[in-house]
This record gives C-alpha cells, sequence and structure tokens, in this order.
C-alpha cells in the first residue's frame, strides 16, 4: 500500500536532482485518512482555499497493481455505500423453536442480498462486465445475542441482530465519462508518456473502490487512479503484499515520465497569470 508514495517520493528526488525546471507547479500531496472516510484528509484540502489557490489543471491519484504487461489507468470510480440493517424480533431460550426471532428476520435480508450478489458476480466470472461497472456487495460484519467473555450465550438469542454491508455503486453516465476523458488532452499527454518509458496503458476502466480522487473530480478536474505497477497481483489489505524490485523501479521511470510531461504542456494557458497548474 506504500508503494506508490514511495515512487511519488523517488520521482520528487529525481527531478530536483536532474535541475528539471516544469512550466507548471507540482504538488505532491499526502493526506490522512482516505481508508476512513477522508473528511480531514483529500475532502478537506479539495475544499480548502490553498487548493483554489494552487489552480490545478490535472490530478493523479492510486490506481491497481496489474497481473499483466499493462498498465491500469481509471478515469471514474464506484460509490460506497456502507449500510448496516437491523432487525429485531422475540428474544427466547436456543432450544426452543420460534417465529419471527431477530436472527430469522435478518437472514431473510441476507438471503436476499446474496441472491443480488451472486447475479452481479455472475456476470464479472462471465466476462460481460468489469469489476467496476457492477454493484459489489460484501457483508463486513454480523452481531447478535448476548457476548460474554466468561459464559456461553448459546442458549439463547437476543431481540436484536444486525449485519453490515459495504456496497459499491457504479456511476450511471460512465459511458460519458469515459468519451470525455478519452477526449481530454490529459489523457493524450499520460498516454504518450507511458509510451515513453516503454510502456503500456489498458483501456481506461472505472476504479472498483473509492479513492480520495473523487473529491477532484466532483471539482470538475480529470484525475486518474494510476499505480505504476505492471506484472503484479492485486493484494492490496492481503496479508503478503509485495512488489518486485524490478517493476517498482521501472514505475518510478514511468511516473517521472508522467509528471516531466503534464508539468511542461502549455497549451492551455495564455499567460503567467492563467497557468493551469498540476
Amino acid at each position: 500500500m506504500k508503494c506508490v508514495s514511495m515512487q511519488h517520493l523517488e520521482v520528487a528526488h529525481h527531478l530536483s536532482a536532474s535541475g528539471f525546471t516544469p512550466d507548471r507547479t507540482i504538488y505532491f500531496a499526502f493526506a490522512p485518512d482516505e481508508e476512513i472516510g477522508w473528511r480531514d484528509g483529500a475532502a478537506a484540502l479539495a475544499a480548502s482555499e490553498k487548493f483554489r489557490e494552487m489552480h490545478a489543471g490535472v490530478v493523479l491519484d492510486e490506481g491497481l497493481a496489474s497481473p499483466g504487461k499493462e498498465y491500469r489507468v481509471f478515469y471514474a470510480e464506484r460509490s460506497p455505500w456502507w449500510l448496516v440493517i437491523k432487525a429485531r424480533g422475540a428474544p427466547g431460550h436456543g432450544a426452543k423453536l420460534y417465529d419471527g426471532s431477530a436472527i430469522e428476520n435478518l437472514m431473510k435480508s441476507v438471503e436476499a442480498i446474496r441472491r443480488f450478489r451472486a447475479a452481479q458476480f455472475d456476470m464479472v466470472k462471465a466476462g460481460d462486465k468489469a469489476e467496476g461497472e457492477v454493484v459489489s456487495v460484501n457483508l463486513v460484519f454480523l452481531k447478535a445475542g448476548t457476548p460474554s467473555p466468561t459464559v456461553s450465550s448459546a442458549n439463547k438469542f437476543n431481540h436484536r441482530a444486525e449485519v453490515g454491508l459495504d456496497i459499491r455503486v457504479p456511476p450511471n453516465t460512465d459511458s460519458e465519462a469515459l468519451e470525455k476523458y478519452s477526449s481530454n488532452p490529459w489523457w493524450t499527454l499520460l498516454e504518450e508518456a507511458v509510451k515513453k518509458a516503454n510502456g503500456k496503458l489498458s483501456k481506461p476502466k472505472i476504479f472498483p473502490a473509492s479513492t480520495d480522487a473523487r473529491f477532484f473530480r466532483e471539482l470538475g478536474l480529470p484525475a486518474f487512479g494510476f499505480s505504476p505497477m505492471a506484472n503484479t497481483p492485486v493484494l492490496l489489505h492481503d496479508h503478503n503484499e509485495f512488489l518486485k524490485q524490478d517493476e517498482y523501479l521501472k514505475g518510478i521511470e514511468v511516473l517521472e515520465s508522467i509528471i516531466k510531461t503534464f508539468a511542461s504542456y502549455k497549451d492551455q494557458y495564455k499567460d503567467d497569470e492563467s497557468r493551469a497548474e498540476l
């Protein structure tokens, strides 16, 4: 998870050491809280007067590793919908049969959600849709019963039960967003910069999760999700994340090419006062 930040820092070091003078200001932003709601991180930055003073022209944020040779790039992302379903029912003894217990009532909703999840996942497995184009639903926690550190609660059930869901919803205007980004001059620059570094981009996709880029897209800025990690399995949040040395070093070259190309782009401003900075 820290590879991309390290690669960005290496790029900053290389550009500074080489004496590169950009035509635009390059900002490297390291913000907290991306995993827990963004409020004190990128959301606060995007809403700040400081960010407005930057006059940003384009944003690069994290993407995903690519198991193949092509680098993956994302032009949009699914919106998170974290949901808790709470059910109530009569409490009772674990040895008796009851109608309408809290867990029984909750499982009716869980089963309906499971069927919907299976239908969405089947489209991904069949290759009909990419993961970022379907609604994903995952059960992330289940709470029920009366927990105790010393006494088993298996012989009784509580009047409350709840399940937590992580739902990711794709943008409804994905085709319009793709057309917008494909015709954007920054996209052409990105593609050319990757080619200069002897790399290749895959077809742009919708990011299956959520990133800080959403707050900058809401401001109307083009924001690309891009992690320069090819030939690498997607293991984010896994227990054995890794990035091979050669891919790490190659990714620094690719990022440096992109940032130098973006920072040298002059066609969208007329003078020093109207520059759109990176």
